[in-house]
């Protein structure tokens, strides 16, 4: 019996210790998106905006300087992170309602 205790706190402990780990990462990492979701609602802006039209076209006659890095003008790069954005933004959100629906609150 004393084997399967010790064994058993041993793998609890484990279990606590990654979990702290990957909670504090998750937490660093929602407080990185936090801090560019401004960013992120201008881009959104840009590109739903005339002025994103405006600047694909200039670059697409050749009226911008083909050194510049334009990665913001090609047709999928933004969207692509607009629907990632939106499909992480679900996948939080299932998550939170099973856990609700879960807990014994």
């Amino acid at each position: 019996m004393r084997k399967d205790r010790v064994a058993r706190i041993m793998e609890m402990e484990e279990k606590l210790e990654t979990s702290q780990k990957a909670i504090r990462e998750l937490s660093d990492a929602f407080e990185r998106y936090l801090s560019v979701r401004g960013d992120y609602d201008s881009l959104c802006n840009y590109y739903s905006g005339i002025s994103w039209r405006q600047d694909y076209e200039a670059d697409e006659e050749g009226r911008v300087p083909s050194d510049l890095k334009r990665g913001v003008l090609s047709q999928d790069a933004v969207s692509d992170l607009i629907d990632e954005n939106r499909e992480l933004m679900v996948k939080i959100l299932r998550f939170i309602t099973r856990t609700i629906e879960r807990s014994r609150l």
